[in-house]
């Protein structure tokens, strides 16, 4: 406070407002939280939690006793502000959390929500301890296990989240042929899932690149939400990301209303849609994903730059060639390849 307003305490009770007040707070608290810790989340909120208290606990102190009539308003507006941040966030310390996850052995994870997106594709939300996080680096992916007919069925798929205290999600898209999508799709909540991990598909570190575009198809935007949401949340990276999403309908658009509302609050981040069958009016990308889409909307080849693809196999296959039989990158092909990218710029999940 007497940073704010130069010791002069005298003239809090004229302009230290409530807006003010929580103004103050919140760049004490950022300021706070960010030389203590620069990548939990849960860790930043923990420290909330205790500046909200030492705040609440010394605002008073802070004011000249005879100004007694100015103390009530401007204490109990504190109080709130530290009653709201305690209870609203979570009480578990970085060092108290555990990964959920072990990565030599399938453990079951109970699923405790589906949240449906559109007619074949749902959000699964499996519940952890109150203790644990999933504990996965971005980006990476886990494997499902299911015994589907008599025979053990093993499949990755990419969480959307990756350090949320007591669940993790599964974007699932239900395929028609999909044996594992089809086995995920028909669980109701109280079933459970048995999950291996992490799996790691390429080390994100923030502003490893100064430019990152994006190519997705479908519920291939799975990996490049980690990406997005990790650095949108941090506002020391400053990288730029592009993403072109591509589906067949747009119906079909995933987590649209998240993409869309991360681009208006975020000047480094712009996404752009291309559907096969758009709707009249539709302003945006048609068809498959071009040449002339890659050249106007996706970071040009260079050092400062990488390229992330994915996506059913025959997109991936005609934008960059496919993976070898491992898993592991292969050689780049394609419409990237042609556009002059080296197979350092491009990473295909």
């Amino acid at each position: 406070i007497n940073a704010e307003y130069g010791g002069n305490t005298r003239l809090l009770g004229s302009v230290l407002t409530a807006e003010k007040l929580q103004n103050m707070f919140s760049r004490i608290t950022t300021r706070s939280y960010k030389r203590v810790f620069k990548t939990s989340n849960i860790a930043k909120l923990n420290v909330k939690r205790q500046a909200g208290r030492r705040f609440t606990q010394s605002f008073a102190g802070k004011l000249p006793k005879a100004r007694t009539l100015v103390l009530i308003p401007l204490g109990l507006t504190a109080s709130i502000i530290g009653y709201y941040f305690a209870n609203n966030y979570s009480t578990v310390s970085a060092e108290q959390l555990k990964s959920a996850l072990d990565p030599k052995d399938f453990k079951k994870f109970k699923l405790s929500s589906v949240k449906p997106l559109n007619h074949n594709t749902s959000i699964f939300r499996f519940e952890l301890n109150n203790n644990e996080i999933l504990g996965l680096p971005v980006a990476s992916c886990i494997l499902t296990r299911a015994n589907i007919d008599g025979k053990p069925v093993i499949r990755p798929y990419t969480p959307v989240d990756y350090d949320e205290a007591g669940h993790f999600d599964l974007l699932v898209k239900v395929y028609p042929n999909g044996v594992m999508s089809k086995h995920i799709g028909s669980l109701k909540p109280g079933d459970y899932l048995e999950v291996n991990g992490p799996i790691s598909k390429i080390e994100y570190k923030p502003n490893m690149k100064k430019n990152i575009g994006m190519i997705a198809g479908g519920s291939g935007i799975t990996p490049m939400l980690q990406v997005i949401r990790k650095v949108l949340s941090n506002p020391d990276d400053h990288t730029n990301i592009s993403l072109i999403f591509a589906n067949v309908t747009e119906e079909d658009i995933l987590l649209r209303n998240e993409l869309e509302e991360l681009a208006k609050k975020h000047k480094n981040f712009k996404v752009y849609y291309t559907l096969d069958k758009p709707p009249k009016n539709w302003d945006q990308g048609v068809g498959f994903v071009s040449k002339d889409m890659v050249t106007k909307r996706l970071p040009t080849p260079g050092s400062d730059s990488l390229i992330f693809v994915c996506g059913p196999d025959p997109m991936v296959n005609f934008l960059a060639g496919p993976k070898n039989k491992d898993y592991t990158q292969g050689p780049l092909l394609g419409l990237l390849k042609d556009l002059g990218y080296s197979e350092n710029d491009v990473f295909k999940f």
